[in-house]
């Protein structure tokens, strides 16, 4: 897989590829700063593509989960994080030197989405947070984007709960302390498909569903097992995946 380096993906490219420094950045966040846990890196398809599809709590989600999965991945990441002030800035070139993909969150951003799918055609892994918000995490809303990427790529999609960053009674974008012991679930991979003849705008809205129905209930079995509590607050915009329209669907109709 050849991906070009260091740049912000432009009319739908290839990311850059994630430097190994990247990774292990991530890894020393994750195993160093905190203490994570990883339950069913089996259920990630070593190679080909594949789509995460995770669950979001915490601030801290995205930069532990590209730590932390069985295989680099490319995910998107709100544009506010490339641009505005000097820390900003500076963030956004270490995401960039890691792959990720800016997306612009006001809109449905279609070279965001066309980029994914880039990687995913590559063989490579991507990920997305597809409730579009921050919240409780426990993934009872799923916005288009992801559905729209699963059906037009075919990739399998990995869900994965991200647990224990955000706690009960904790502020909502709080940073969780030093050491605490988190937990990334991977869960088993399923398919999303359109059936010959249903139109773009039934089969998206029944990808969506299927989405939400596997990573919320992913989330619960993964709640259970751990016996780890969700967050009791409201929602807090930080991705906002647009919503893609009917007619983006493989063979689909209004």
């Amino acid at each position: 897989m050849t991906l070009r380096p260091h740049r912000a993906p432009s009319g739908g490219s290839l990311p850059g590829e994630p430097f190994a420094w990247t990774r292990g950045v991530g890894k020393l966040f994750a195993h160093g700063v905190w203490n994570s846990r990883v339950l069913g890196a089996e259920n990630v398809p070593r190679t080909g593509p594949v789509l995460f599809a995770a669950n979001h709590a915490s601030i801290m989600d995205g930069p532990l989960l590209f730590g932390v999965t069985p295989r680099p991945a490319h995910f998107l990441v709100k544009s506010e994080m490339f641009t505005g002030s000097p820390l900003n800035r500076f963030v956004g070139w270490a995401l960039l030197q890691a792959g990720q993909i800016p997306i612009d969150r006001t809109r449905g951003d279609r070279d965001a989405l066309q980029s994914v799918l880039a990687v995913l055609a590559a063989g490579g892994a991507a990920g997305v947070f597809p409730e579009g918000t921050r919240g409780r995490g426990d993934a009872a809303s799923v916005r288009s984007g992801i559905a729209w990427i699963a059906l037009q790529s075919g990739a399998p999609v990995v869900p994965v709960a991200c647990l224990g960053a955000h706690l009960p009674g904790e502020p909502r974008r709080s940073v969780p302390p030093v050491r605490r012991r988190l937990t990334f679930c991977f869960g088993e991979p399923f398919a999303v498909v359109k059936e010959p003849g249903v139109p773009g705008r039934v089969a998206l809205a029944a990808a969506v569903e299927q989405v939400r129905v596997k990573l919320s209930g992913h989330v619960l079995d993964s709640l259970q097992r751990t016996g780890i509590q969700l967050p009791d607050d409201d929602a807090a915009d930080e991705l906002g995946l647009g919503e893609m329209a009917s007619d983006d669907v493989p063979g689909g109709t209004r």
